[in-house]
């Protein structure tokens, strides 16, 4: 029995999810004439308070779109130093729109207002970029799927707007975070100009993100979606995935929780875990003990048959995802518990 907690990315379409797919009503989403990617995209754009969205391959693409449309090139886009925009799309903000980042620390990833108005430029100084975007990513991934709660999210609201800012949401796992906080992801949209969720991450789809906007975007996020390779004709198979694990996927999350919690307790408890962050989603980071390396525990861990991912020279990540069961978390702890070096 394999244990994959690499990711929530690695999860296989459920038997219902794949009839659906196979069922789907299909066109050419080129021409704006496939049903069910229609379908998708005014589900997601009602969901989240928007005007409109786009179905696109992947969360990077979605969030690339995203900075695209509200930047010109020479501004500059504050967000956290590890967030997933500046850290894992490939430099994608300096050669997708040739913007500069002012990155910030924040408290486990979440920026504050109080970060963002020091760190706004003066717009008179011309040795200066221009702030236009700020960029919050929710859950934040490099800080152990960390949240921002709505009441935190509009006071950056606020300050962007009386600053004439725009607002950018990487909401990969965004669902992650709603059903801890409890708050309605229609609350959002009059918070952001652009919003990305993934469907492929802890929704369990096989592909596929949704860039959601406000409807002065649509045009240009679709020309740039174009202009990205990012248009996928006969996408609906893919896009009843995305519909069905809305549907169905979401209230689920709340069980990734709980195993990587009881993960994460296990964890502390292991003779090679020096310590490991809070756990408050789906995501459980540890640092390894002086002396051990991640590659070190890795390979232990493989030759039980558990998988997961080093994520700095000294921590590993694990994800739990609905293909991660009950089962599988009691073999895992039992295992943590026998590892010795």
């Amino acid at each position: 029995m394999i244990c994959d907690l690499r990711s929530d990315t690695v999860t296989q379409p459920t038997p219902a999810m794949l009839d659906a797919m196979m069922h789907a009503k299909v066109g050419d989403d080129v021409f704006g004439e496939d049903p069910t990617v229609n379908k998708l995209e005014t589900m997601c754009a009602e969901m989240l308070g928007m005007e409109g969205a786009v179905f696109c391959a992947s969360g990077t693409m979605t969030n690339q779109i995203g900075i695209k449309i509200l930047t010109q090139p020479y501004d500059e886009v504050i967000c956290y130093q590890g967030a997933h925009i500046y850290k894992y799309e490939g430099g994608g903000l300096a050669g997708n729109s040739q913007v500069s980042v002012r990155l910030l620390k924040g408290n486990r990833g979440r920026i504050s207002a109080e970060e963002v108005l020091a760190n706004i430029n003066n717009t008179k100084d011309i040795h200066l970029p221009l702030t236009t975007v700020v960029a919050l990513e929710n859950t934040v991934v490099r800080e152990a799927g960390s949240f921002y709660r709505l009441s935190e999210i509009e006071k950056l609201s606020e300050l962007a707007q009386s600053k004439n800012l725009k607002m950018h949401l990487d909401g990969a796992r965004l669902f992650n975070a709603l059903v801890e906080t409890g708050d309605r992801a229609i609350d959002y949209g009059k918070h952001f100009d652009s919003i990305s969720i993934c469907l492929s991450k802890g929704l369990g789809a096989p592909v596929g993100s949704v860039l959601a906007y406000k409807k002065e975007y649509e045009t240009k996020a679709r020309r740039i979606r174009k202009a990205f390779g990012g248009g996928m004709r006969q996408a609906g198979f893919l896009a009843a995935a995305g519909i069905y694990a809305l549907n169905h996927h979401v209230a689920r999350l709340k069980e990734d929780h709980l195993r990587a919690k009881k993960l994460g307790e296990a964890l502390q408890k292991s003779s090679w875990v020096k310590s490991a962050m809070p756990v408050d989603t789906n995501i459980v980071i540890v640092e390894v003990i002086d002396g051990l390396t991640p590659e070190m525990v890795l390979s232990k861990l493989s030759e039980c048959q558990i998988k997961a991912l080093p994520f700095s020279a000294t921590s590993i990540r694990f994800v739990t995802h609905l293909d991660f069961t009950d089962v599988m978390l009691e073999k895992c702890m039992s295992v943590f518990s026998k590892i010795n070096f």
